[in-house]
């Protein structure tokens, strides 16, 4: 940060992610990223990151994206999990480029990604 006019474009551009953040309603995709210290130091922040990017660029206003605390399985962090449907999938060793194909198939198009989810791994 070089000023404070970047500061304030900075919280304006984080306020308008989260926008997407918003408490979801029954049709509504809901995500939660373990962002516990084991989450962060294994990379969760990139991927959180890069499923808000994906969320906004698609438009995707009834997908809610938020954070959580310790999911309790350190060794597959980043954990990623999606509430769609009734169903809850838990999405594991994740990256960001695997986020975004979680939001491609998975959110966009209703087709979990099985090679990502807990026990495929």
């Amino acid at each position: 940060m070089k000023s404070l006019e970047e500061l304030k474009a900075l919280r304006e551009k984080m306020r308008s992610q989260t926008d997407n953040r918003a408490v979801a309603g029954s049709d509504e995709t809901v995500i939660k990223v373990g962002m516990a210290t084991c989450g962060i130091a294994a990379g969760a922040r990139p991927v959180l990151t890069a499923l808000l990017d994906e969320a906004e660029k698609r438009q995707l206003h009834n997908v809610s994206i938020s954070q959580t605390g310790c999911i309790g399985l350190c060794r597959l962090e980043p954990i990623v999990e999606v509430f769609k449907g009734g169903q809850k999938y838990t999405y594991v060793l994740m990256t960001p480029e695997k986020a975004k194909k979680v939001i491609a198939e998975h959110v966009v198009n209703g087709n979990p990604v099985t090679e990502y989810l807990i026990g495929n791994n």
